[in-house]
């Protein structure tokens, strides 16, 4: 089984800085980290490996410090890493994010198709979830969301059921090789690595491409030209003038601090209350 993990080096997000000028986020002098919920995806891909064979193949875009990102990868046992990084690339939203990875996963497919493509649910830089479905769409994969669990894999039917989390509950699904899953946190508990995967990880020459060696001939489609969403502006929430109330709690007194809860409530919002007067609720 060939499989391919899209990870993120992301920056430590108790640290974003963003360009006031570009709106976009600076990255130098802020410590990064693997994007965690990369890492669980990951962990998902080197589970099915182990179990069913094949290869594991990481891919994140970004500047040459990224390669840190892929290196830690390889040290969890992944067994082969490919940096996208160039200038092109800069300022790129997710949508010519999801084009140029999509163009690069194709590119690794030319020598071993991927049956699966793994991605984390979102980043917690963009908190978008949106680059792991464009590159589901360009690649015509079928897309599986929001996976907690890998119920099993039919090789020979070409076939994969998961487990995913919705809003009314959990939902099994069945679909067809090859598919795109995007995994949500705490799915699974994530290895530690072995020392021989630590070495052959510091001894790895890790692959750079630029846009011609992933195939990208639509340099448009990258980086700030081939993005159409515009940051208008960033700022801070004002903070709210007035403060939270605090109502004193007796374990013997609840029906009391019900009818005082909202008591205080109407009071504070008393178009609230009055809405309540046609339907004859008091």
């Amino acid at each position: 089984m060939n499989i391919v993990v899209c990870i993120k080096q992301v920056p430590d997000s108790a640290q974003i800085r963003v360009h006031p000028v570009t709106n976009t986020i600076m990255r130098q002098g802020v410590p990064t980290i693997i994007n965690p919920y990369d890492l669980f995806a990951l962990e998902e891909a080197l589970k099915l490996r182990d179990r069913y064979g094949g290869k594991v193949t990481v891919l994140t875009m970004g500047p040459l410090m990224a390669k840190q990102a892929l290196e830690k990868a390889l040290a969890y046992g992944a067994d082969e890493a490919v940096l996208l990084s160039d200038r092109h690339f800069a300022g790129s939203d997710t949508l010519a994010t999801s084009f140029a990875i999509s163009r690069a996963i194709t590119n690794l497919g030319l020598r071993h198709a991927p049956e699966i493509v793994f991605t984390g649910k979102q980043t917690i830089d963009g908190d978008t979830a949106q680059v792991g479905p464009g590159i589901a769409r360009r690649l015509e994969l079928q897309q599986l969301t929001y996976v907690t669990k890998i119920v099993s894999v039919d090789l020979h039917a070409r076939e994969i059921t998961v487990e995913r989390r919705s809003e009314g509950g959990t939902q099994m699904l069945k679909s067809q090789l090859p598919c795109l899953i995007s995994v949500l946190e705490g799915v699974n508990a994530i290895r530690r690595g072995s020392v021989a995967d630590a070495l052959r990880a510091a001894r790895a020459q890790i692959p750079t491409w630029r846009a011609a060696d992933a195939g990208i001939v639509e340099i448009a489609n990258c980086g700030l030209r081939g993005s159409p969403t515009v940051v208008k502006r960033v700022f801070a929430p004002t903070p709210r003038a007035e403060k939270a109330i605090q109502i004193k709690l007796n374990d013997d007194q609840c029906g009391p601090l019900v009818d005082e809860i909202i008591a205080s409530i109407f009071e504070h919002q008393p178009a609230l209350e009055a809405s309540f007067q046609p339907n004859g609720l008091t």
